[in-house]
């Protein structure tokens, strides 16, 4: 069973020096670009972090600071790695939490702003968590009956992330095939931002979803305490999440 596609849609894994999405940095991205006509287009980079790769993440994909010295750094391939995503949307495993809001804050340090807020973003992660509970390689193993050969590489990963969404279509037809339907069943919650620390409540107002304000509006809680965005535009947040709460700032000012 193939996806029911409008548009390019890209699968993409990474690769990170962590799992901080906002200092850690990328050192391997693959991505498989499935267009409408079904053919497919595979681009695999590794990308110099200008950072130390610690010991603890190369133990997990193998890639060391010598493997990627002469590498291009993110910023390099930036601009024709934009050009490649198009107005594709976006599939992975976990890519609703970590991959895609990494993969945002890195064309954001590059001076690329890549519109997210009209693409259809695909977690199968969460369709397998919704369904079945396991990983990845059980995943695979469930839907394709296969075991990952060079797990942990991002481009091995990719291709089975591609193929166990392809079989969970088969296992469970009421999915449907049709990527905007597929991306609202993988919302976990109604976030605002990537991050989740903005949400939507059941009055559709932006409110805040972490710290000592969680649950009230952000509207409101800069209407009574201004110096609280003054303290999120200097705190470590990631730069979509500081983006929105300042249109939702300036919104609210009528400007």
């Amino acid at each position: 069973m193939e996806l029911n596609l409008k548009r390019p849609i890209i699968f993409f894994d990474l690769e990170t020096t962590g799992i901080d999405t906002v200092r850690d940095r990328i050192v391997e991205i693959s991505m498989i670009k499935v267009s409408p006509d079904g053919s497919k287009e595979v681009k695999t980079r590794r990308l110099n972090p200008e950072m130390p790769i610690p010991k603890e993440s190369t133990a997990i994909h193998g890639i060391t600071d010598a493997d990627v010295a002469d590498c291009p750094t993110f910023k390099n391939i930036a601009r024709s790695l934009a050009d490649f995503i198009g107005n594709s949307d976006l599939a992975g495993f976990n890519s609703n939490r970590f991959d895609i809001p990494l993969l945002v804050e890195e064309f954001f340090r590059a001076g690329i702003d890549i519109d997210i807020s009209k693409r259809h973003m695909v977690d199968v992660q969460n369709i397998f968590h919704k369904m079945e509970q396991r990983t990845l390689a059980a995943a695979y193993k469930f839907y394709c009956d296969r075991e990952i050969e060079n797990a942990h590489s991002a481009e091995a990963d990719v291709t089975a992330t591609y193929e166990v969404l392809l079989g969970q279509l088969e296992r469970y037809p009421q999915l449907g095939k049709d990527v905007k339907e597929l991306a609202e069943f993988c919302a976990m919650n109604r976030n605002v931002d990537l991050a989740g620390r903005v949400v939507l409540n059941e009055k559709d107002e932006p409110v805040f979803n972490f710290g000592k304000h969680k649950g009230q509006p952000v509207a409101k809680v800069f209407e009574h305490e201004p110096s609280y965005y003054s303290w999120i535009m200097n705190g470590d947040f990631p730069v979509h999440t500081k983006n929105i709460i300042t249109e939702i700032r300036l919104k609210s000012l009528g400007k």
